[in-house]
């Protein structure tokens, strides 16, 4: 049977995001409404506000002497732009000043939020000009963004990639199809892989994507939402015709601790993988308030 055609929510699409001014409160209408939110931008765009903003050093804190350390320039730029995307991002979903967050590394090397705002699940990744970031206070989160253009076929076997059943569905596909197939398997698997908390340290061949009768994509195999183990959520999305971006939710029912943030290094370890620019190869892992003037957020504030 052909699945329906499912169209995601409106609300799941990267909301994209020109630079430190936002719009910050729509992100926090989106959280409000949906849990989760996505945010994209491009790094150049930041660069300018980032490089001249003069609480630049303790906003980095204790990645400035990894800022310092990077090369190229360019590396050293895109590093400092997703932190403050990321640090903004955060800020708009507890709805409190970017300095006041207190910002780790979870053990995969993905950003992690301290202290007060310990409930709330964040994501990064980033190639190319565009950098995405995921946040959640209903569950984990993780994203993936690549080329759209990548052929992840010349990088890894579809053997190594694909569960037997995609491998099977991939060959009946023609050419381009197949090649479109595997980007969008990649990029779903990656975003998977970052929610659960351990990158792709498991072979990607051990988790499969289907889609149901509505069309929407689920793990191959799993309980559905509602029985044990289900309540995931995946979207992917083509962002400025040039990247495909994915992403991976769980709702939990409860919003204890996260079980990932209480493991976080204590000397806020910085794990290269993930907030580096990742290359070509699929093995490289990524001050005043301002009054909310849109509707559900009306006398919110935030950065």
């Amino acid at each position: 049977m052909v699945p329906a055609r499912y169209r995601p929510d409106p609300l799941d699409a990267p909301l994209y995001v020109a630079g430190p001014e936002g719009p910050w409160d729509e992100v926090g209408d989106r959280l409000e409404d949906a849990g989760r939110a996505l945010v994209c931008t491009t790094w150049g765009q930041w660069l300018a506000a980032v490089l001249l903003d003069p609480a630049l050093r303790p906003l980095l804190g204790s990645d400035w002497p990894r800022y310092r350390q990077t090369a190229p320039a360019a590396g050293r730029m895109r590093f400092a732009v997703s932190r403050f995307v990321v640090r903004h991002s955060a800020a708009a979903a507890l709805n409190v000043p970017v300095d006041g967050l207190e910002l780790g590394y979870a053990p995969d090397g993905q950003p992690l939020v301290r202290g007060a705002g310990a409930d709330l699940e964040v994501s990064l990744a980033h190639t190319g000009e565009l950098i995405v970031v995921g946040v959640s206070r209903t569950g984990p989160i993780g994203v993936d963004v690549q080329d759209a253009d990548r052929d992840v076929s010349f990088d890894v076997p579809p053997g190594q990639l694909c569960t037997a059943q995609e491998r099977a569905a991939l060959a009946a596909l023609p050419e381009g199809e197949r090649r479109a197939r595997l980007l969008w398997l990649w990029t779903l698997k990656e975003a998977y892989a970052r929610a659960l908390g351990h990158g792709l340290r498991r072979s990607p061949s051990t988790v499969g994507f289907d889609r149901d009768e509505r069309g929407r994509v689920v793990l191959a195999g799993a309980p559905r939402e509602g029985d044990a183990g289900g309540a995931w959520t995946f979207t992917t999305h083509r962002v400025q015709g040039r990247y495909l971006v994915g992403a991976a939710h769980r709702r939990r029912s409860v919003l204890p601790a996260a079980d990932r943030k209480a493991q976080v290094d204590s000397g806020s370890r910085s794990a290269a993988a993930p907030l580096e620019e990742r290359g070509d190869g699929p093995a490289a892992p990524l001050r005043l308030l301002r009054p909310v003037t849109s509707g559900r957020g009306e006398g919110r504030r935030t950065r």
